[in-house]
């Protein structure tokens, strides 16, 4: 635990990647496999256990520092992370505690001090809290708060980490990242087998790791001649690969989750396609025609088993748009012109969901003549343009055709690692945009302790202000130091961090997507909301109101708004 505590507040400490590298270097190097494959999941965003309550932790932590909660809450809204609030207002421990007294590793922490706690009574939870507080100082109480909240993510990143685990291994750092992938390591024999030259036994079955794109960051035409890229729609779905090996299909999240018994309409389909196949796309939900939009997509992402009803209401095609292995063999270093015609050969039929409104009932009519059940097996097609103006046009229609915007990628590239900066460029469309009032605010954490930077944000609906969004970024620092003022000044109920203030201030609120919604008091859910612009020119009164956003969904609805709803064909001859 000591080991893991120091790797900790190594890599919190510097920004360096370098340093960041060495000292993973160093843990996995003297680390037992036990110990290593834990710290492997948490380093990775492994899900954890939250096994003991926070509001649980805050009251033992009052009682046994004998100072009253709310002190306590005082406390973590100043200091911005619950950890480190309740180590330090925890007494020290005596002259005689040891970290070692709570597990000689990581491993054996989590499970006598974590993991044997799933299930116990609140009285054996307080017992064995009280027991590690004794022994552990400050600085190892936090880091031992965070495992036991399950909320312990550290600054590095999975790239790194495979870095710091190919040194130590002697192998690729592609190789190592590949075998993190999936299921990844889960206990000390599968650390051994990662770490190990020779090939691991579930290799097999692993996708790739993925390659991500930045938001563009000029003006596309200063990208270069249109003749060194392609031009794709960015689809408004979630990213996947599917890989086919030893007869076998499996289907990767891009959060490295097996998703095949969410998806089995596409594993059924995957048996069209050679073995020694993977293929990197977008999984989209598509019913009468129409693009669903991701938040349908999400409704199927997390199950272990789809009901019948909600493989009607959701049915879901994978759209291709790079081949990553083609019989048995990684292809990912051949440019991006060699892979697409390979990849259109396995997949022939291409995703034709950019159908606008006008072409709405031939594109439905081009889809019903096709054969039933449809294909689920897409390719994502090449947008046309003989010039970048001609591309603009094109992007101007994403949100009429239920996608994002364009994906601009370079004919020469390779498929890369992570977020390799210049191959691939998102060109999204513009937000939708509405004038909201911010109801209340609550105080934010880290280095936003103490400041109200969370809002909550409201539009009109008959005569009074109905909240529909939530943003927590979009204004600078300085703003934010404004603000907190106001909120402060203008206060009119206080919920524990939360204030109620008098609705006197005024933002534009961008987001991508808008639908109705049951579970939202308002009806609507916007996605993605951030602050664009303060908007001190107007009062309350000049704010949108939600017959705005609904005629927002219409207009989606109707082929002519949002994303989140817009017709498709789903594929042509």
């Amino acid at each position: 635990m000591k080991r893991f505590t120091d790797l900790y507040w190594q890599l919190d400490a510097t920004n360096s990647t370098t340093e960041k590298v060495a000292s993973l270097r160093e843990y996995f190097a003297a680390a037992r496999p036990e110990d290593a494959a834990c710290a492997l999941r948490v380093l990775s965003g492994g899900r954890q256990l939250r096994v003991v309550p926070t509001t649980l932790l805050r009251q033992w932590a009052a009682e046994s520092a004998g100072i009253p909660l709310w002190l306590v809450e005082e406390c973590y809204a100043h200091v911005g992370d619950l950890a480190e609030t309740l180590a330090l207002v925890l007494p020290h421990p005596g002259p005689d505690a040891a970290a070692d007294g709570v597990g000689s590793g990581l491993a054996e922490c989590m499970r006598t001090t974590i993991e044997a706690l799933r299930g116990a009574s609140d009285d054996v939870k307080r017992l064995t809290v009280e027991r590690v507080w004794k022994l552990l100082a400050p600085r190892e109480r936090i880091v031992w708060h965070k495992l036991l909240t399950g909320g312990c993510r550290v600054g590095v990143s999975q790239t790194l980490v495979a870095r710091a685990l190919a040194e130590v291994a002697g192998v690729d750092p592609a190789v190592m990242a590949h075998r993190l992938m999936g299921e990844g390591v889960t206990d000390a024999e599968s650390y051994v087998q990662a770490i190990s030259s020779a090939p691991a036994a579930a290799d097999a079955r692993r996708p790739y790791p993925f390659f991500l794109a930045s938001a563009v960051e000029c003006e596309p035409r200063d990208l270069g001649p249109l003749a060194e890229w392609f031009a794709e729609w960015k689809w408004d779905g979630m990213r996947a690969q599917l890989v086919r090996r030893g007869g076998d299909a499996t289907l990767w999240s891009r959060g490295e989750e097996l998703i095949n018994e969410a998806f089995p309409e596409i594993i059924a389909a995957a048996a069209a396609i050679p073995d020694g196949t993977v293929l990197d796309g977008e999984l989209l939900a598509v019913r009468d025609n129409t693009l669903l939009g991701f938040a349908a997509v999400s409704k199927r992402s997390g199950r272990r088993r789809v009901p019948k009803k909600l493989l009607t209401e959701v049915p879901c095609v994978f759209v291709a748009y790079d081949l990553l292995e083609l019989d048995g063999t990684d292809i990912r270093d051949l440019p991006l012109a060699e892979r697409r015609p390979r990849l259109e050969s396995i997949v022939p039929l291409p995703c034709t969901a950019v159908a606008g409104p006008a072409t709405h009932a031939a594109a439905a009519a081009s889809f019903e003549s096709q054969a039933s059940p449809p294909p689920r097996l897409l390719h994502s097609p090449r947008v046309a343009g003989d010039s970048w103006d001609a591309l603009a046009a094109a992007r101007a229609t994403s949100r009429g055709r239920g996608v994002e915007g364009l994906m601009l990628k370079r004919r020469k590239s390779g498929y890369g690692v992570g977020r390799i900066r210049g191959d691939w460029w998102k060109w999204k469309i513009e937000p939708l945009e509405i004038d909201v009032v911010m109801l209340s605010a609550q105080a934010g954490h880290g280095r936003r302790a103490g400041l109200h930077s969370d809002y909550t944000l409201g539009v009109w609906q008959d005569g009074r202000l109905v909240t529909v969004a939530k943003a927590y970024s979009g204004l600078a620092d300085a703003e934010i130091v404004e603000l907190d003022r106001i909120v402060r000044a203008t206060t009119l109920e206080k919920h524990g961090p939360v204030r109620v203030v008098q609705p006197t201030q005024v933002f534009q609120l961008a987001f991508e997507g808008i639908s109705r919604s049951t579970r939202h008091k308002a009806g609507v859910a916007v996605r993605f909301p951030r602050i664009v612009r303060w908007r001190r020119d107007k009062t309350p009164a000049e704010a949108g109101t939600l017959a705005d956003l609904v005629r927002l969904i219409d207009a989606a609805e109707n082929g002519l708004g949002s994303n989140d709803a817009a017709p498709v064909s789903e594929a042509q001859p």
